[in-house]
């Protein structure tokens, strides 16, 4: 492979010649020669040539025109015997010949280092002329008549174009001479020696087979050119020692300019025409402040005016005077930091029935130094949106002890401000939350026609789904009797059926023997109002979807055709407003209850 090529050197051994180009040299054009091995890969079509692994030896003259691209032209002579790795009939010797490869390359070769340089790694490609050339002692064998059953009496030179690629690194180690170290890549038809393509009896090589083979050298390189001396660089110009000296100007960052805040000052346009190294001196207020840099950083304390001030000076320096100048004072207002207040807290309205709403309102206030936040905050109830100034309490959420007991609460929604740098106030407005547990309407007792007698279906509703839920003190009991139209009395007399059946049912809550309730009477509210139907039908009728069947005696079955003929069964809680079909509050004859006892 091709030898290394490098460029001048920083320091030369010998008296360097002038080059009026400007270029790097002298490796413009390179002469290489080299050496070392040539192998190929095994084809394996056919009896399975193989060109045996051999010496390489050639040159090469490199021209490099441009910095990173240049053109070569190489001759290569390699041994590459070649041997059948089968053979052409069974128990016949292999058959194998001499042979010499003669390869001409023009290839264009990149370099990843410009002209000039020491090390110059490099990628090639190029295309070659490959002579594949048997041996005179070959070509003689082979057309011996002793041999002519190998069938290879044709045996010759091939002429094959290929392609040649790879890489290599060039090494400039003195002024004219260099080392190189390549690898490349071979890529060509497989020859065929003019030997039969196709199977005859005797060694054939089939044609349109590929051959791939590498090379790998190394050599010595001899360089052409002239060293690149740079002129000397032009003299500096003289120091501008009388120059004056720039201030320049200040400046400061843009927004609102805060106490408590760091403010940074800068200086541009300060500048020494002799190009010395100044020193900065900044004064804020007359006081000095800050380090001897062109910035200035300070926090002011206060709200308020500042005035900052700056001096530049240039040392004396191989004789220029020391010389001063200020830059242009700069004049700040900082605008005071107030914490932030928090006022007007409201609730409307400030008393509420559980499960209403009340709007929520409140101020707060902060400085131009500062961004403020709302957060509303409550123990109980929910706020719509915390964050906003207003917004909305909903009560629903509000706990309550559970039964029939009326109760208040006050809630306390608190309003908290905070600003950015942590600082916060708070105001807080009182919620009274009213409760008031509803009215428990239960089935109505339905009986039948012209009858006060409590059937099962009724004593069910009475002593098993009342009874237990009426063991809260804070609820009454209300019961409100009615009859049909078909039940009036014919007479002048008014039917006292709607009474009855009052008494009735109060009996089983209340007569505490036999399958009665012991309910407390004075918990107890009656009212008969006779035909009048103003509230809505509830039918307690056994042997349906909401309570199951019951046997009853003969005359007191029911069904919805009943309906009218019914008491109303309510829990009230204490202290509430009563049903609407309940007028005025009765009272029932004692004697009859006593006399009802605990009905059957």
């Amino acid at each position: 492979m091709a030898v290394f090529s490098q460029s001048a050197f920083a320091q030369q051994t010998t008296t360097p010649k002038q080059s009026t180009t400007g270029d790097q040299l002298p490796d413009k054009v390179e002469l290489s020669g080299f050496g070392g091995g040539s192998f190929f890969q095994q084809v394996d079509k056919g009896l399975g040539t193989k060109l045996v692994n051999g010496g390489a030896f050639g040159g090469r003259v490199t021209e490099n025109f441009w910095r990173y691209v240049g053109l070569e032209q190489a001759f290569t002579y390699s041994t590459n015997n070649v041997q059948f790795l089968n053979p052409a009939q069974p128990g016949q010797a292999n058959f194998g010949f001499g042979n010499r490869i003669y390869q001409y390359s023009l290839n264009a070769l990149g370099y990843f280092t410009p002209r000039g340089s020491r090390i110059r790694p490099f990628l090639t490609v190029g295309g070659s002329a490959l002579d594949f050339a048997p041996t005179d002692s070959a070509k003689g064998f082979a057309r011996s008549p002793n041999n002519l059953f190998y069938g290879a009496t044709n045996l010759d030179s091939i002429l094959n174009p290929g392609l040649n690629y790879g890489g290599g690194l060039k090494w400039h180690f003195a002024e004219r001479w260099g080392a190189r170290f390549d690898v490349r890549g071979i890529f060509t038809k497989n020859p065929t020696f003019k030997l039969p393509d196709y199977a005859t009896g005797g060694v054939y090589i089939p044609r349109n087979s590929s051959l791939n083979g590498v090379q790998a050298t190394a050599g010595l390189t001899y360089y052409f050119g002239s060293v690149y001396v740079p002129p000397p660089p032009p003299p500096p110009p003289p120091p501008a020692a009388l120059a004056a000296l720039n201030g320049g100007s200040l400046s400061a960052g843009a927004g609102t300019l805060c106490q408590g805040r760091a403010i940074s000052i800068r200086s541009a346009g300060v500048s020494d025409p002799a190009g010395r190294e100044l020193t900065y001196k900044w004064k804020v207020n007359g006081q000095p402040m800050g380090g001897n840099t062109p910035e200035l950083s300070f926090t002011p304390d206060r709200g308020g005016n500042y005035n900052v001030e700056l001096e530049v000076e240039a040392p004396n320096t191989a004789g220029m005077p020391v010389r001063t100048a200020k830059s242009s004072s700069l004049a700040l207002n900082v605008q005071e930091y107030k914490a932030p207040t928090a006022s007007g807290c409201a609730a409307n309205p400030a008393s509420l029935m559980f499960g209403q709403t009340s709007a929520l309102n409140a101020q707060g206030t902060g400085s131009a130094c500062s961004t403020i936040n709302f957060m509303w905050s409550a123990p109980e109830g929910t706020i719509a949106s915390p964050s906003s100034a207003s917004t909305t309490f909903d009560s629903k959420t509000v706990r309550f002890e559970p039964g029939g007991k009326v109760q208040s609460k006050t809630v306390t929604a608190t309003a908290k401000v905070t600003d950015d740098r942590g600082a916060s106030a708070e105001c807080s407005t009182p919620i009274k939350v009213d409760y008031v547990p509803e009215s428990i309407r239960f089935s109505d007792v339905i009986f039948s026609k012209n009858s006060a007698r409590v059937n099962n279906c009724g004593k069910r509703i009475l002593l098993e789904e009342l009874a237990p839920k009426a063991a809260d003190p804070d609820y009454d009991i209300v019961l409100i009797g009615h009859i049909d139209q078909d039940e009036v009395s014919k007479t002048k007399k008014p039917s006292t059926l709607d009474m009855q059946r009052i008494a009735n049912a109060y009996a089983v809550l209340t007569a505490g023997s036999g399958t009665c309730a012991n309910v407390d009477k004075s918990r107890i509210k009656v009212d008969w109002v006779g035909t009048e139907q103003t509230s809505d039908m509830q039918p307690g009728v056994c042997g349906t979807a909401a309570r199951s069947a019951t046997e009853e005696r003969r005359g007191s079955s029911v069904s919805t055709t009943d309906q009218n003929r019914r008491v109303e069964v309510w829990l009230v809680p204490k202290g509430t407003k009563m049903p609407a079909a309940f007028k005025n509050a009765q009272d029932i004859d004692p004697k009859l209850l006593k006399k009802l006892a605990c009905p059957k």
